[in-house]
C-alpha cells in the first residue's frame, strides 16, 4: 500500500478539476495544465478533494500510484500558487542577463550561453540570483537543472551555478613542500 497514494488532495478555491476519460485537466488562476493518466490509475473527484486509487493488483499500477498522486498534487499547486527555483551565481566575472525573455549566462566561457524560455516559464535576474518560475513543476525543475549544468560549482573555489541554500563541500588543494620532492 502506498502511504502517499492514500492521502486525499484538497482542491483550493478557484481551481477547477475535470476528468475526460483518461485525460485530467486542472484550471486555476495562474493557468491550465493537463496530463493523461496511465492504465490502472483512477481518480475520484469531489467538490473539495481528489482521491487517487489503483484498479489493478499488478506491480506496475501499484508502483505508479504514489507517483501519480504527487503529479496531480503538483498540478493543483501549480495552477493555484506556482513554483519557483532560485539559482545563485558565484565567481568573478560570472553574471546573468535577460535578452528579451531568454536567459543569457556569462560564466567563464568564450561565448555567452543562452537558455531559451519555454511555455509558461519566466526568468528574473537580481544581481547574482536567477529566479525561474512557472506553473509546471517538471518544467521549472528541468530548466533550473539545465542552467546549473552550464557551470556546476567546482569543489576548490566554489565558483559556478548552484541552487540558493545549496552547500558545496570544498576540497583542500595540493600542498607543496619546501625544497621540492620528498
Amino acid at each position: 500500500m502506498s502511504r502517499i497514494g492514500k492521502k486525499p488532495i484538497t482542491i483550493p478555491d478557484g481551481v477547477e478539476v475535470k476528468l475526460d476519460g483518461k485525460n485530467l485537466s486542472v484550471k486555476g488562476p495562474k493557468g491550465q495544465l493537463s496530463r493523461e493518466l496511465p492504465v490502472g490509475i483512477e481518480l475520484q473527484i469531489d467538490k473539495t478533494q481528489i482521491i487517487v486509487s489503483t484498479t489493478g493488483k499488478d506491480k506496475a499500477s501499484r508502483s505508479l500510484w504514489g507517483t501519480m498522486r504527487m503529479h496531480v498534487y503538483n498540478m493543483v499547486q501549480g495552477v493555484s500558487l506556482g513554483f519557483t527555483k532560485q539559482l545563485q551565481i558565484e565567481g568573478i566575472g560570472y553574471r546573468a542577463n535577460l535578452e528579451g525573455e531568454n536567459l543569457v549566462l556569462q560564466v567563464g566561457y568564450s561565448h555567452p550561453v543562452k537558455i531559451m524560455v519555454e511555455k509558461d516559464i519566466k526568468f528574473t535576474v537580481e544581481k547574482n540570483i536567477v529566479t525561474i518560475s512557472g506553473i509546471d513543476k517538471d518544467q521549472v525543475c528541468k530548466i533550473a537543472a539545465q542552467a546549473k549544468r552550464v557551470r556546476p560549482p567546482e569543489p576548490y573555489k566554489g565558483k559556478g551555478i548552484r541552487y540558493v541554500g545549496e552547500k558545496v563541500r570544498k576540497k583542500v588543494g595540493k600542498k607543496t613542500t619546501a625544497g621540492g620532492k620528498k
